[in-house]
Parts: structure tokens; sequence; C-alpha cells
């Protein structure tokens, strides 16, 4: 079977409300890879900042998520489906402060 055309990349920075939780850190990361049982999903990247001295790092935020998913199709059904939402509901807004999400197509 040949990789999909037009894989989407949907990437999340987020910044806690609660810095140096590591417990909060630990439940961000394993929603996250919660969501590779979502059938619209190819892989899923989750991590902690690297500390950068380099300008044009921006370092600020506390985790990084990638979810790939086969196509803009594909994207909307992870971000609607029910793993997804409760994740969302119940872990991610109440530990999180600010959430940036760039989303691009290969």
């Amino acid at each position: 079977m040949s990789e999909p055309q037009n894989k989407v990349q949907h990437i999340v920075f987020v910044w806690w409300k609660h810095a140096g939780n590591a417990a909060h850190r630990q439940q961000i990361i394993e929603v996250s890879k919660s969501f590779k049982e979502i059938p619209s999903v190819l892989d899923v990247s989750v991590g902690e900042v690297i500390s950068s001295e380099r300008k044009i790092v921006d370092d600020s935020y506390d985790i990084g998520i990638i979810v790939t998913c086969a196509d803009e199709k594909g994207m909307q059904e992870y971000l609607a489906h029910p793993i997804h939402q409760k994740a969302k509901k119940e872990v991610l807004l109440p530990l999180l402060k600010k959430v940036f999400v760039y989303d691009f197509k290969e």
C-alpha cells in the first residue's frame, strides 16, 4: 500500500496553568498518545520542550504534539472523534493556560 497523498500535520503547542507539574505533564502526554486509537490518525508524536539559547527558537511552551492524518477529511474526523473530544474536555482544557495550533498539508 502506498503512502497517502496530502497528509496533514496538526501541530499543537501547549502551555499549562501550573508550570512544572510533572503529573499534569504526564496526563497531557498520555492522553495525546491515546489519539493513535482514532481511525483517521496515522501517527502521534508528543514531548516536552527543549530549552534553547537560539533567538529564533520559541521554547516558551511546555508540550508539543503532532498528529498526522491522511488528509484534511481525516483531520476533521480526528477533531470530532469522541476520544479527542473527551481528552479536550476532561484533560487538556482544564490543565492548559494557552494553546497554539498549526495545520499544514504535505
